[in-house]
């Protein structure tokens, strides 16, 4: 038997769990295999539930996750941590790995964690004929189409960081060459709009919190629609999605889904909005009407195999330091430019950016930091709380399940917010472009709002504003060509390290060598026999 990738090939099939709420709060019972699996509708449920279960695990991942990527791969910040750490952010900061040599296999983790998830999805769209639908054939489309959404978020995640890779649509242990990134688009274009015609036409507050539903589809039919044909220059998606029916997708959101804007913007980010002198946080939740598509964590990552946390939000809190509302983390910094960019009347800077200095934060480990600004990340940072025992200011993760500050992070992940929804539909071309374009900025501004154009420009930079510290900023970049994005994202600035005044620099012709792609891990360019192929500039 060939053997690539034994890291594709790993929990084919998912145990039986109970539902809940959040719908991914699951432990398993049971340790079923093919052969006594796949027999009744809720044997489908539990393996759809274990598909979630990959996203949140590849999403959630510590290290190298996509999220953690693409933030330090755009303009808004910086590779940061600790003065004393190795250098993988700064090579993939600065698309340069003479900057880390000896770092070979900066994804393999990640790159691991995405085949696995593959594969659940894979095992469920193939095995879930073998189950009796009679009577519940609507069911049986539901999961199928929830299967193939996570499977297209899955590859436009992978396509996007490496560009040529296996293309899986079936558990298989062959050797396969990569695909063409086409050929990808082709499964996520296909995937995404079963997604969009077989998950039922409902409110999105009919559907539990965090679980796929028709507009989170069509939203992300849209969002692909513009990466592709921003990115390859192309006029439409691979030939199955135009301009005219990306667009319509948007508005089906947006006259049917019954999803609005928050009122106030901070409200969406918990740092933003905390309880200050025995007044409560008006924040509003994660399951509020904002969100589209949001990857749900849980608080029970721990060191004995359980990883159902956001690892990846420790890295953005300020390093190895805490200050009420603000928990300890290790240090990826912001670029003073993103703060600087923001009006003084735009909301969103407060709701987006810890200002060490103008929010008098007394931050006092700027030695231990490396790449300091005096600027973080606000949206996902982890977060203090006083003991109500001993008073004393803890992180916050140590009330709730007294986990370790770099595990205990559970803050679920937007990933699609309305807002997005309407600024795609105005750059798309709608009659109400200007309509969308004034709903996002007039709660920016409140009553400081003034008209603007719609225009691209202005959608873009508004999109900036908007979706900074999200990690939408730098795709958002690379869909106007590489060598905008070179130009935008080249910089030359004196930062800290360790206190110290060092010139930081960016080369914008490393991001032209690597097309904006990422480092394939060398381990599976050996596991497959070369079969694999380096990206060019690393």
């Amino acid at each position: 038997m060939k053997r690539l990738n034994k890291y594709m090939f790993v929990l084919g099939l998912l145990t039986i769990v109970s539902c809940s709420d959040d719908f991914l709060d699951t432990k398993p019972v049971t340790e079923p295999t093919d052969s006594n699996y796949y027999q009744i509708p809720e044997h489908a449920y539990a393996a759809l539930v274990g598909c979630y279960d990959g996203l949140q695990v590849v999403t959630g991942a510590s290290g190298l996750s996509i999220y953690t990527a693409s933030e330090i791969m755009s303009d808004d910040c910086f590779g940061g941590v600790g003065n004393n750490d190795g250098f993988n952010h700064q090579a993939i900061d600065e698309f340069d790995i003479n900057r880390a040599p000896g770092y070979q296999n900066l994804f393999n983790d990640t790159w691991i964690k995405y085949y696995q998830a593959l594969y659940r999805c894979n095992v469920l769209i193939q095995k879930i004929d073998q189950i009796d639908w009679t009577n519940n054939e609507q069911t049986r489309d539901r999961y199928e189409a929830e299967a193939r959404f996570i499977r297209a978020y899955l590859y436009f995640d992978m396509v996007k960081l490496w560009g040529n890779i296996p293309l899986l649509t079936e558990p298989s242990e062959d050797i396969i060459p990569p695909a063409t990134p086409d050929e990808v688009y082709t499964v996520i274009a296909q995937d995404l709009m079963y997604a969009s015609e077989n998950i039922p036409e409902e409110s999105y507050s009919a559907v539990p919190n965090g679980r796929v539903t028709r507009w989170a589809a069509k939203a992300m039919l849209a969002r692909v629609y513009l990466y592709y044909t921003g990115y390859y220059g192309q006029s439409d998606l691979v030939g199955l999605v135009s301009q005219s029916e990306a667009l319509a997708h948007l508005e089906d959101v947006i006259s049917l889904s019954g999803h609005g804007l928050v009122s106030d913007f901070k409200n969406l980010w918990p740092a933003a909005c905390p309880e200050i002198d025995g007044e409560e946080s008006t924040y509003v939740g994660e399951a509020n009407q904002e969100i589209v598509f949001s990857i749900k964590y849980t608080y029970t990552s721990d060191y004995n195999g359980n990883t159902d946390g956001n690892h990846w939000m420790v890295l953005f809190g300020m390093r190895e330091f805490m200050s009420y509302p603000y928990g300890r983390g290790w240090g990826v910094t912001v670029n003073s430019k993103l703060y600087d960019l923001y009006d003084d009347t735009d909301s969103r800077r407060f709701a987006t950016v810890i200002a060490v200095d103008e929010e008098e934060v007394p931050f006092d480990n700027i030695e231990g930091q490396r790449e300091y600004t005096g600027y973080y990340n606000k949206k996902y940072t982890p977060r203090s709380e006083y003991d109500p025992e001993t008073g004393a200011l803890v992180d916050a993760t140590e009330i709730v399940n007294a986990a370790d500050f770099q595990l205990g992070n559970f803050q679920d992940y937007f990933a699609i917010r309305y807002s997005d929804v309407l600024l795609m539909a105005a750059e798309l071309g709608s009659g109400s472009a200007q309509q969308y374009f004034d709903q996002v900025r007039q709660r920016a501004y409140g009553n400081n709002f003034t008209p603007l154009s719609v225009n691209q420009d202005n959608i873009l930079e508004e999109r900036h504003l908007e979706f900074a510290l999200e990690g939408i900023r730098y795709w958002d970049l690379l869909r106007q060509g590489v060598g905008e994005a070179a130009a935008e994202i080249a910089e030359s600035t004196t930062l800290l390290n360790g206190g110290i005044e060092t010139v930081k620099t960016i080369d914008g012709g490393n991001l032209l060598e690597t097309q904006g792609l990422s480092q394939i891990p060398n381990t599976q360019i050996t596991l497959s026999g070369g079969t694999l192929e380096q990206n060019p500039g690393w």
